[in-house]
């Protein structure tokens, strides 16, 4: 099963970092470049454990929907998301905390399989991992923006 493995260091307090990590309007401003929206389940704030969010987004040429559940989550350490719906056979993320001296280091583990087995594994490969990448890549961005510049005061209002 393919697997992505980022880190990210965020200048920010681990609490910061993961609510914004679970921020439904954070998220959503993040991938607006692929119009994601939250159409069923949690749908704003913060998204806990147990709760399913469903999201719709255009990616790779095709209008898609995805119905994620929060299946565990350590407040300030860990939660996970796991694919309920979509296009994948598999799809699990791991979001990790681990606070430092100057802030905090976010680690995602993303856990995935297409569905069409043999060409599944060339897509996998030779494309969607790189686009997998790219997204997480450009939401742990949106994060570190957001930490660091202060805007989650308003944001989690606080």
């Amino acid at each position: 099963m393919p697997t992505i493995h980022l880190t990210t260091f965020i200048a920010a307090p681990v609490q910061v970092v993961f609510d914004l990590s679970r921020h439904i309007g954070l998220h959503k401003e993040s991938m607006s470049a692929y119009r994601e929206e939250a159409v069923a389940g949690t749908r704003m704030g913060l998204i806990e454990k147990d709760e399913t969010v469903t999201w719709r987004a255009r990616h790779l040429f095709k209008n898609r929907l995805l119905r994620v559940k929060i299946t565990e989550m350590k407040k300030y350490e860990l939660f996970v998301d796991e694919q309920l719906e979509g296009d994948f056979k598999v799809m699990k993320h791991e979001h990790h905390f681990k606070p430092c001296d100057n802030g905090t280091i976010m680690i995602d583990i993303f856990y995935y399989e297409s569905p069409v087995g043999f060409i599944g594994g060339l897509v996998n490969r030779f494309y969607l991992n790189r686009y997998m990448y790219r997204l997480l890549n450009l939401r742990n961005e949106a994060i570190k923006k957001c930490a660091e510049s202060g805007r989650w005061k308003i944001l989690l209002n606080k």
